[in-house]
């Protein structure tokens, strides 16, 4: 693979759980390494063990955790380097609070239809909360809010993973943030 010339810029994958959102993630986190960049992950389930113990569900809880993810992606961003964000991020006045924030923000909103999510869930989630058992669900009994417009839209249950990436990378390259060095 070729090197990659690259600003600082935050990719922030929102979706419900499931979704596919840290898959994709792992995929362009080795082709960011492998092309040499200057690149972080910021997963929402490490971040909360590390970053964000001790924070519950609430709204509140919940916004707390994605602007604490934000200002994280705001300083490694503005320092030039590439910040993949892999996180839930269910309210979307949070996410637009951190966009404000961010310079270079590319959100992808990984979408996926429920009945899929409760195929694909080994842990049977889906199928405790929408039977009543889960509470504070995303999605099910607690508001997931979609982007309302998304840089990238990618839909895993009708791409491959290879498709979806490259939707991602055709988005940034657009964007000019990143350079392919042939």
């Amino acid at each position: 693979m070729s090197t990659l010339t690259h600003q600082g810029f935050t990719l922030w994958l929102t979706g419900m759980s499931g979704a596919g959102k840290s898959t994709i993630s792992d995929a362009l986190m080795e082709r960011f390494r492998s092309a040499g960049a200057k690149v972080e992950l910021l997963d929402g389930d490490i971040v909360r063990t590390n970053l964000s113990q001790g924070l519950g569900f609430s709204r509140e809880d919940r916004d707390t955790n994605i602007r604490r993810i934000g200002f994280v992606s705001e300083l490694l961003s503005r320092n030039g380097i590439i910040v993949v964000v892999a996180a839930i991020s269910p309210y979307r006045a949070a996410r637009e609070e951190v966009r404000a924030r961010v310079t270079n923000f590319v959100e992808v909103h990984v979408d996926c239809p429920i009945e899929v999510l409760a195929k694909r869930d080994v842990k049977g989630l889906y199928k405790r909360a929408l039977a009543g058992e889960v509470a504070n669900f995303t999605g099910i009994s607690d508001p997931y809010e979609a982007p309302l417009n998304p840089e990238v839209l990618v839909r895993t249950d009708l791409e491959t993973l290879d498709e979806s990436v490259g939707k991602v990378w055709s988005e940034l390259t657009r964007k000019g943030l990143i350079s392919p060095n042939d």
